[in-house]
């Protein structure tokens, strides 16, 4: 689709703005919400709104947003003041002040035959691996300062990113003896994922001052050269084999996180019937981590396409399993058996295609856990924190089986790691509402208060983690906030209930069961 105001063309099949012709550097988010705005055109599109679409509903400030806002006026030579094109409704969001004519987008070789001669042309994307799978490249750090003994810090590090990396096993990693080619205190991050086809690069820095460390990393994406994410971390260099375990962790969490976002934010630009499998994977694992109705339908048929285009896909079989558990554990289907053994089906076609793959074992133990059967679970969960120990979200799900098992102590400390190792995780206000469970199991009521509440104002809640909320403030003594939970959880879904609850959370501790069921029937459930 092509959109034209003014002398500006914003089109989505290039994920493009020109104006007069002319290509406008923009950084992805910009675009994305220029998009936003202009496909919006006819109403008011709200900050809660832009936030879902933009940055997938991750907590973000104002001053971020507003950022982000200015850059967009910016590129249209718009203003806070003018408001020529972009206008503010205050408190509330933002309009596009314009009606843009639309058309469908001319395809890219008829654009290019009446470009101007001297346009500049973009760069030629990195070639694609077979199946379209996401791939990286760990360059050596630079070293800064005087290191002595701890000079292999800026080699080491990314060495053993790189043999952790590749155990995500839908990211294909560029070896060692290939990215270490490249030493440079400036890599031009185009051109090394040109000559190695790599998507992304990930670069930083080792400064070692006295007794302090720190370490500075940056991840682009070799397409456009713009940086997705980065981050610094600080220590003390006598504590240099504990602190390079922490930042190796908590780097592949963030790049676990950051490059399907950015994969998704990539698919999202293409028509439909130009994804290949991975693209419609990362698309539907986006619309996964929404966790509403709506979104888990759209995922699942994501998840299917990207079947049909290749029936061995591992990780598609594997969403499929999580959305059809989803549809049982939340109600999105009538028939709950149907979903239950679709889930079963759908996870022992992911393990078939690859048992080494950590998603199938995550999928393949929450089919046990909906089957009500925990331990059984608890295996399928372990095997895939021993595959991937950074992988945050099986860490959460075995510790919240271990809480349903009454085994709260160890279900703390799980939690506590995942919630450690993927702070921005979509499943994030789950990992905070088990935290609430084991004080509930250990009689700390006013901390479980505090965690399950922290859940609640989490995006992506679903309607359980409020009833955990009411079950909290209940068994702290505050009939009234109790109250309040339970009447937000009945808006959601007035069929909620005790026995619906435990179809989702099969406590299979008997006393910690007769405990929860106690204060859920007397809050009316």
């Amino acid at each position: 689709m092509l959109y034209r105001f003014e002398d500006f063309e914003l089109d989505t099949a290039r994920f493009e703005l020109r104006r007069g012709g002319e290509l406008l550097p923009a950084e992805p988010q910009v675009l994305s919400l220029l998009l936003l705005l202009a496909e919006n055109h006819d109403r008011l599109v709200g900050k809660d709104e832009i936030v879902e679409k933009i940055w997938d509903g991750r907590a973000i400030s104002d001053s971020a947003l507003s950022s982000r806002i200015k850059s967009a006026r910016k590129l249209l030579g718009d203003d806070g003041r003018s408001q020529r094109l972009i206008r503010t409704v205050h408190g509330v969001g933002f309009r596009f002040a314009t009606e843009p004519e639309i058309h469908s987008a001319s395809p890219p070789e008829a654009r290019a035959s009446v470009a101007e001669p001297d346009a500049p042309e973009a760069p030629p994307p990195p070639p694609k691996l077979a199946g379209g799978k996401p791939s990286i490249a760990v360059l050596p750090f630079r070293l800064i300062g005087v290191a002595g003994d701890y000079a292999a810090l800026a080699e080491a590090l990314p060495h053993e990113l790189i043999a952790s990396l590749s155990r995500l096993r839908w990211l294909f990693v560029i070896a060692r003896g290939s990215t270490f080619r490249f030493r440079t205190a400036d890599p031009d991050v185009r051109q090394i994922g040109e000559i190695l086809g790599a998507g992304y690069c990930l670069s930083g820095a080792v400064e070692i001052t006295g007794k302090r460390l720190k370490v500075t990393v940056e991840l682009a994406e070799t397409r456009t050269g713009g940086v997705l994410w980065g981050e610094q971390y600080a220590g003390e260099v006598g504590d240099v084999h504990e602190f390079r375990e922490r930042i190796v962790s908590a780097i592949v969490s963030e790049l676990d996180v950051h490059i399907p976002l950015n994969e998704a934010r990539r698919a999202r630009a293409l028509p439909a019937t130009s994804l290949d499998a991975w693209s419609s994977y990362h698309l539907g694992l986006n619309h996964m981590f929404r966790f509403t109705g709506r979104d888990n339908e759209i995922a699942q048929g994501l998840f299917e396409q990207a079947l049909v285009r290749d029936p061995d896909f591992t990780r598609a079989h594997a969403g499929l399993s999580f959305t059809r558990f989803q549809n049982a554990f939340l109600g999105y289907r009538s028939d709950t058996e149907a979903e239950v053994a679709g889930a079963r089906a759908s996870a022992e076609a992911a393990m078939a295609s690859d048992p080494l793959d950590p998603f199938a074992n995550l999928v393949m133990g929450r089919t046990h856990w909906i089957e009500k059967d925990l331990g059984g679970s608890y295996h399928w969960l372990d095997r895939a924190v021993s595959l991937n120990p950074n992988y945050a979200q099986a860490v959460y799900l075995r510790a919240l089986t271990q809480t349903m098992s009454g085994r709260g102590a160890q279900g703390e400390q799980d939690v506590d790691l995942a919630i450690r190792l993927s702070p921005l995780d979509p499943l994030h206000y789950a990992m905070l509402s088990t935290r609430g469970l084991t004080h509930i199991l250990r009689d700390n009521y006013d901390e479980a208060t505090h965690w399950a509440e922290r859940a609640v104002r989490a995006p992506g809640v679903h309607v359980h983690i409020t009833v955990i909320a009411g079950a909290a403030r209940k068994l702290a003594g505050d009939d009234a906030a109790a109250a309040r939970w339970i009447e937000a959880a009945l808006k959601r879904d007035p069929e909620i209930s005790a026995d619906g609850f435990f179809r989702s959370f099969p406590f299979d501790d008997p006393t910690q069961r007769a405990k929860i069921e106690a204060v859920l029937k007397s809050l009316g459930l």
